[in-house]
């Protein structure tokens, strides 16, 4: 390989600014890739992180309760009422709960009593969902602790957390006094040991969380919960264990894909849309690479012909333009993924959240960074062969009298 790589070289050093151009170009291409496929990771990442706010990966609820049609003979009636949903608790769901958080991929549990309910302040009264939570456990599904901006994430049996505008709406703060009532009992006083802020108003306004045996009280759900939420190592896989763990219990298991259809059409469709724009910039480059090694072939066809004349075989002169352009394609990756971390880096000061945040930000991804190089490589390989055949093809005494 020795004459292939001599030769390889040498070629690329005569061709000068032409050599110099296709490289840039191919390095400005993988840059734009590198950093299209950080930026729109990283964004994915927020947008779900900001709009599932503190809903967990997958939902374990009591199945609805269906209506079964009446029988007048042999005969069912036409006509089948749909039954009122009532709030019931999750059967056996201590034993479930053990064998949930034992399952591969399962990262948390939390139990959670949650239901309609009316908190008053003076002559104010909203209507808000009574969420019974054991924090610790909760924290570790839906990280809510980090939506806390006044007070502690902790609940005593007379304590309240509420939202930042339900706060404002009240008039209250922390260590104030709220009445939290139900359906189903007049309430009692709870002292509000945080508020949180999930980002959106509506929600701000609709949760009261108090601790689980303050809500099984409040929701005369005795002992019980209305359902089990898990948090899952593989978010994007958060469907596919539903319908596992759907398979092997007789209650009603929900993803967040199948609660957020409209964010999971949201997330398939940017997808599609980042391979589209990796595929078309690849192409541009892999077109690149081509028109110069053609270009390239065109030029030394005088050279090739007095190569295949001193009996260099065909397979010699298409080794020699495989590796110029293998050569081209991991050059332009080194320098476009040096390029592409940079843009990164760069662009994560400026694109910022409402809040200030970042983003997204650089971070240096072996995994993609390895892939990008062999990808290039590959690339730059694939887009030499034509140009490789045409050379090995010469004729020696047709091309020395070019």
């Amino acid at each position: 390989m020795r004459f292939e790589w001599t030769v390889a070289l040498r070629f690329l050093r005569e061709g000068g600014l032409q050599t110099l151009m296709i490289i840039a170009a191919a390095a400005a291409g993988i840059s734009v890739i590198v950093f299209i496929t950080s930026f729109l990771g990283d964004l994915q990442n927020d947008l779900i992180r900001r709009t599932l706010g503190v809903q967990p990966g997958i939902v374990v609820r009591p199945a609805e309760e269906v209506a079964r049609p009446l029988r007048e003979g042999n005969e069912a009636l036409p006509q089948i009422q749909a039954r009122v949903q009532r709030l019931r608790s999750v059967d056996q769901w201590q034993p479930l709960r053990q064998r949930l958080e034992n399952t591969a991929g399962v990262r948390a549990v939390s139990p959670v009593a949650a239901g309609p309910g009316l908190i008053t302040r003076g002559d104010t009264n909203k209507s808000v969902t009574v969420t019974g939570i054991v924090a610790e456990r909760y924290a570790a599904v839906t990280r809510f602790n980090e939506k806390i901006t006044a007070g502690e994430f902790h609940l005593n049996p007379g304590d309240a957390i509420i939202g930042t505008d339900l706060a404002r709406d009240l008039g209250v703060g922390v260590g104030d006094k709220v009445r939290i009532s139900t359906p189903a009992s007049p309430g009692d006083a709870y002292q509000i040991r945080a508020i949180y802020d999930l980002g959106q108003r509506s929600l701000n306004r609709a949760y009261a969380y108090v601790s689980l045996p303050a809500a099984q009280a409040l929701l005369d759900l005795p002992g019980g919960i209305s359902s089990l939420e898990i948090a899952v190592d593989d978010l994007f896989g958060a469907e596919n264990m539903a319908q596992q763990l759907q398979d092997t219990t007789p209650h009603e298991v929900e993803s967040w894909m199948r609660a957020n259809p409209q964010l999971r059409t949201a997330l398939n469709n940017q997808t599609i849309m980042t391979m589209l724009i990796r595929f078309f910039l690849a192409l541009v480059v892999a077109i690149g690479v081509a028109s110069v090694l053609v270009v390239s072939v065109v030029q030394k066809t005088r050279e090739i012909g007095i190569l295949r004349a001193m009996g260099a075989p065909r397979a010699r002169i298409l080794r020699v333009f495989l590796l110029q352009g293998a050569l081209i394609g991991i050059v332009g990756a080194v320098a476009g993924c040096i390029g592409g971390y940079a843009l990164t880096s760069v662009m994560s000061q400026f694109v910022r959240a409402d809040d200030g945040t970042q983003i997204f930000q650089a971070h240096w991804s072996s995994q993609l960074y390895l892939f990008t190089l062999i990808s290039a490589c590959v690339l730059g390989l694939a887009a030499a062969i034509l140009p490789a055949r045409r050379a090995a093809r010469l004729d020696p005494a047709q091309a020395i009298r070019i």
